[in-house]
């Protein structure tokens, strides 16, 4: 076997790992990361090991449960956007930034393809009801920078609809942080090998076949021109009040650990003051009587 075949054999372990990764973070608890930290680390020491990975997720998952708890206790309204090109590993971050936290004052927006109505509309305007109010987090899975990319690179929008944004996207989001919003903006890159290589897994993996589309495929022919245009969208909508911020993302544990400490540093944040929780006596009464459930309406414990 020669020296590059075991080199990819050895990006495709990491790649499975990866994917078994995500169930099992939600499953672990303080002993078990112990315990994987003794058991072994990742084969190439130019990636992250497991267990320096697992430590450093959840000690920041905890500093992000802080901070939301800072953004509720400040009635703060924080907006994030996540960009990048099909399987840059936005998603993924997406997951680890959430996976903690309360879904009921931290929300995911990813959008669908404009409607026949919505494309008739203001360019902004379906994005808006999907803003914070105080206390709330709002992470864009793809964002109004559609119109910056794949639309413009697809030809799904015209060069003067391209022009028209270029020259408003500045005064919305400048707009956006007058309202009180603290916009922050992420672009997760990664290199041309990188993603034939995440491409090639989801093709030959089942469980990952969905995140593959036809305008993923297409936008793989299309490399060169979504670099030209990522690089125009940068140049023109970095501003002062609502900068870009690059996520090096071709090692995802990586991207995932620097993303999340960067976005910390965004919002200082202290211990919110809270009250001793006490959990109350049940009632007790005589006459209470719990009637079995018939046998019938039970899943079966196949387990």
């Amino acid at each position: 076997m020669d020296d590059n075949t075991r080199y990819n054999l050895e990006r495709m372990k990491d790649e499975i790992v990866d994917s078994f990764d995500e169930e099992l973070e939600l499953e672990m608890d303080e002993a078990h990361l112990e315990l994987l930290t003794q058991e072994g680390l990742a084969h190439d020491r130019k990636r992250m090991d497991r267990g320096t990975y697992f430590r450093e997720l959840f000690r920041l998952q905890h500093e992000l449960v802080r901070l939301q708890d800072w953004v509720q206790y400040k009635k703060l309204k924080v907006v994030v956007l996540f960009e990048g090109r099909d399987s840059a590993g936005k998603g993924g971050a997406i997951k680890r930034v959430t996976q903690r936290l309360n879904p009921r004052t931290c929300r995911v927006v990813a959008l669908p393809a404009p409607t026949e109505r919505e494309r008739h509309q203001w360019y902004f305007q379906r994005y808006v009801p999907h803003l914070p109010t105080e206390g709330e987090i709002v992470l864009f899975d793809r964002s109004w920078y559609n119109r910056a990319g794949v639309e413009r690179v697809m030809g799904f929008c015209s060069e003067t609809d391209v022009a028209d944004f270029f020259r408003t996207v500045p005064e919305f989001e400048n707009m956006l942080v007058q309202s009180g919003i603290i916009l922050i903006k992420y672009w997760f890159s990664i290199t041309d090998d990188e993603q034939e290589f995440r491409f090639q897994m989801r093709i030959h993996d089942p469980l990952k076949q969905w995140k593959l589309s036809p305008m993923d495929m297409e936008s793989r022919v299309h490399w060169e021109d979504y670099t030209k245009a990522k690089e125009e969208m940068l140049a023109r909508t970095h501003t002062e009040k609502a900068p870009w911020w690059v996520v090096a993302a071709n090692d995802k544990r990586r991207a995932r650990l620097n993303c999340i400490t960067h976005l910390l540093a965004q919002i200082p944040y202290e211990d919110v003051p809270k009250q001793d929780i006490t959990l109350p006596a049940r009632l007790h009464h005589a006459d209470y009587v719990r009637h079995p459930v018939p046998p019938e309406l039970y899943v079966p414990e196949i387990y």
